[in-house]
């Protein structure tokens, strides 16, 4: 039975009563991109769907800047519709609301949550979620997004995008090889925070007893797509050209947001352990949208931090690298991390500082996949709670996102995606390594 809504949701959907489809904008703090991103959602459902129900939904976090009063003050939707010389059927209805906590916890998970209640309630056929602080979406994405649920029978829809070389660290070394080699399925962007979700596919997140404190934060996007996959949901992904956002640099932002997605493929691993144990190589997920050339704005990366990270890492962690890691693993990573400091130590000392150059230090691709298993390993033999293996984990994040940047570095985007793949292959290949640990440590006595 559907959880009773908390009273402002309950009143929003009292107002709009049903609804067709529906774009959920989770925010906070948001109010310089905000505007934007509400004016191209609205103009895609105006544009795009104009015999269907729409309503526009945004999730704050109770943010100081006034980003709701933006979502609420963003041009009227019957102007979206004098632009577009489009005349809908059915009036765009909008809601802008600050969500409630999940068990005491906030964060786009929390937010992502009362949107599904929202669609739910409303019966919605689509929900669209985007991202709050997009400085790249058109309303062309609504439909790419929607339109495979509503005409293809598709129930996820995940994003396709041409990030640049620097940016989707976390994807690029971890979400995606991982969900490659472990349902065989080559969904490039898993977090990629912009998505499509039909009304079934809501319903079944709703029933999940796996609701952790890092699902409510940002573990939720790496939740969202195993959940899809390991529910048997149809699948696919859209092309939506490149995404703009605020940048984050992996030494200095993403390390709160690492471990909560860590901490969520960990217990996910645990959980569906059936459903991948099984799984040989991977193939292609079907994709929409026109392929489209173009070339992301340049990000950039403080390379001496991430590699000094890596060097630290092996004083401060290194007695948990020893637990958690297979001993030829762990005496490898020992290893790197003192090649990561020499390499640091070189750039920091020359006449001119500078970053270090291309081949300065390499942390190899199987090396990686091992050190990804045996960490997926630790957590089914419970060798360490798992915040700290995750927390362990992080150096060694820092120090594999170092060498991949130093690789691509002074590659095109084109080569740099080779580079990528090629790492995701090896996440396959080693991948009875995986089995192999898994299978002993459930055969061993606890």
């Amino acid at each position: 039975m559907p959880s009773p809504l908390p009273p402002a949701l309950r009143d929003a959907v009292e107002r709009v009563g049903r609804a067709d489809i529906m774009v959920g904008i989770p925010s906070f703090r948001n109010a310089a991109t905000i505007g934007h991103v509400a004016r191209a959602a609205q103009a895609g459902l105006v544009q795009y769907f104009p015999d269907l129900r729409p309503v526009l939904a945004n999730a704050d976090a109770g943010s100081p800047d006034g980003t709701q009063r933006v979502v609420v003050e963003t041009e009227p939707p019957d102007y979206v519709e004098r632009i577009l010389l489009v005349r809908p059927r059915n009036r765009l209805q909008r809601i802008s609301l600050t969500y409630p906590e999940v068990d005491g916890v906030g964060g786009k998970g929390a937010a992502l949550r009362t949107l599904f209640e929202i669609a739910r309630a409303l019966q919605v056929q689509a929900l669209v979620v985007v991202d709050s602080d997009l400085r790249s979406i058109l309303p062309e994405w609504i439909e790419l997004l929607a339109g495979p649920i509503l005409k293809g029978g598709f129930d996820f829809v995940a994003p396709l995008y041409a990030r640049h070389k620097n940016d989707g660290t976390i994807t690029n070394t971890v979400t995606y090889p991982l969900t490659r080699a472990l349902y065989g399925l080559r969904i490039r962007q898993p977090i990629g925070g912009d998505f499509g979700v039909s009304g079934d596919l809501v319903d079944h997140y709703l029933q999940q007893d796996d609701w952790t404190p890092e699902v409510s934060r940002f573990g939720v996007d790496i939740w969202m797509t195993t959940t899809a996959i390991a529910g048997g949901f149809a699948v696919c992904q859209a092309r939506l050209g490149a995404k703009v956002h605020d940048p984050k640099d992996p030494g200095a932002d993403l390390g709160p947001m690492f471990s909560q997605v860590l901490a969520t493929i960990l217990r996910l691993t645990e959980r569906h352990a059936d459903r991948w144990l099984g799984v040989r190589g991977s193939h292609d997920v079907p994709a929409y949208g026109f392929e489209r050339i173009v070339e992301p704005p340049p990000l950039e990366v403080d390379l001496l931090r991430l590699l000094e990270a890596f060097q630290h890492g092996r004083l401060a962690q290194g007695e948990l690298w020893d637990r958690m890691l297979a001993p030829a693993t762990a005496a490898l990573v020992r290893e790197l991390a003192s090649d990561a400091g020499a390499a640091a130590d070189r750039a920091a000392r020359a006449d001119a500082p500078r970053p270090p150059e291309p081949g300065a230090f390499s942390f190899p691709d199987e090396a990686w996949a091992r050190v990804i298993y045996d960490v997926c390993v630790a957590a089914h033999r419970r060798t360490l709670p798992v915040e700290r293996l995750v927390a362990a984990l992080v150096p060694l994040y820092f120090g594999r996102v170092a060498s991949l940047l130093l690789e691509v570095r002074e590659l095109n985007s084109e080569q740099a995606e080779a580079a990528v793949k090629r790492q995701a292959r090896a996440f396959e290949l080693v991948k009875p390594y995986l089995v192999a640990g898994w299978e002993e440590a459930g055969a061993a006595p606890a």
